[in-house]
């Protein structure tokens, strides 16, 4: 209610202030809005979505995911032109700025609530403000997010393979979905000048695990419940128990990379029938499995862009220790859950 609120605030008077923004719209993301959220709901991601037409996306690295985003024709409104660089790319960085001091200016305007705008994290997307709520805190990630009405890049064809799980032709469907870029810095640019924009999926995550039965009837109420979801909810929540323990040195790691497992453990057993729902101890050690593999290799695959391993090889002695402490969790009946 109080994110909201909040939110309900930010929306018009961000639309009121710049004229590049005036088409902005709120879409929710992130595990909260899966329900697959376990803990405490003290941190919401909300995409800020602003539609594009025509624009043209260049590669800026060979993962297939950061690109530079620049217009075929001049952007109807003048107010694009300030975001733009000299060679005409659309400036994430200057978008993010000028979206920033917007609410940095607009939160002092919120009644009865107490928000602030967190501190820059370097690298992030994201724009946090902390909602003070006794006797804790919510922070809710705002992600600038671009919506284009075009086909996907090249370097997602052979990516979203749900054939034997979901059908052909719902994967037909959602490659017809909108084109969603978040701004993102790309740490491997050459020169950082924070103008890259980063693919995003999330509207397309979010309907798979809505509508995740291999029959459709899966999770109905008429129809049998299955334990993908639990699944889901004890990576992230694994995950985020051992951060809580090794922050330093598993800082690295993010929900994102259980998800993107979790994904293709469904893809690997597409039946409903593999993930009854008493079945939820082996299916989540299963999908543990997985993970630890993909960690030893140091390879765990883009679910949506097969070229992008989304571990790093020179985080190898990272990827090592977490398969350590998930393997010494997965052989003494999970400790971390009862510290």
């Amino acid at each position: 209610t109080l994110v909201n609120k909040v939110i309900a605030h930010l929306v018009p008077a961000i639309r009121a202030k710049d004229s590049c923004f005036s088409s902005i719209a709120q879409q929710s993301a992130g595990s909260y809005y899966e329900r697959v959220k376990i803990s405490e709901p003290n941190e919401f991601d909300i995409m800020l979505v602003m539609p594009v037409e025509r624009i043209q996306l260049e590669e800026s690295d060979d993962t297939g995911a950061f690109y530079y985003v620049s217009f075929k024709r001049n952007p109807k409104g003048k107010g694009w032109l300030k975001f733009l660089e000299e060679d005409g790319k659309l400036s994430a960085f200057k978008m993010l700025q000028a979206l920033r001091e917007v609410i940095k200016q607009e939160v002092k305007n919120i009644k009865d609530v107490e928000v602030t705008v967190a501190r820059k994290k370097p690298g992030s997307p994201a724009i946090t403000l902390q909602i003070k709520n006794p006797p804790s805190e919510i922070s809710v990630d705002i992600i600038l997010t671009l919506e284009a009405q075009q086909s996907w890049p090249l370097s997602t064809q052979a990516g979203l393979r749900i054939e034997p799980w979901l059908g052909t032709k719902i994967r037909k469907d959602l490659r017809f979905e909108s084109l969603y870029l978040v701004a993102k810095q790309n740490k491997r640019e050459k020169v950082l000048r924070g103008n890259t924009w980063r693919l995003s999926f999330s509207h397309v995550e979010k309907f798979i695990i809505n509508n995740h039965g291999n029959s459709k009837t899966c999770c109905e109420s008429n129809g049998l419940k299955c334990c993908r979801k639990g699944c889901l909810k004890l990576l992230k929540y694994l995950l985020e128990r051992l951060k809580m323990k090794y922050p330093k040195e598993l800082e690295k790691f993010c929900s994102y990379h259980v998800k993107t497992a979790f994904l293709h453990c469904c893809v690997s057993w597409p039946n409903d029938s593999d993930w009854h729902l008493g079945d939820l101890d082996h299916c989540f050690q299963q999908c543990l499995g997985f993970f630890v593999d993909c960690l030893q290799k140091s390879e765990l695959t883009h679910f949506f862009i097969p070229q992008y391993n989304l571990l790093s090889l020179e985080d190898k002695a990272r990827h090592h220790f977490l398969s350590r402490k998930i393997s010494h969790e997965l052989n003494n009946g999970f400790p971390v859950f009862h510290e």
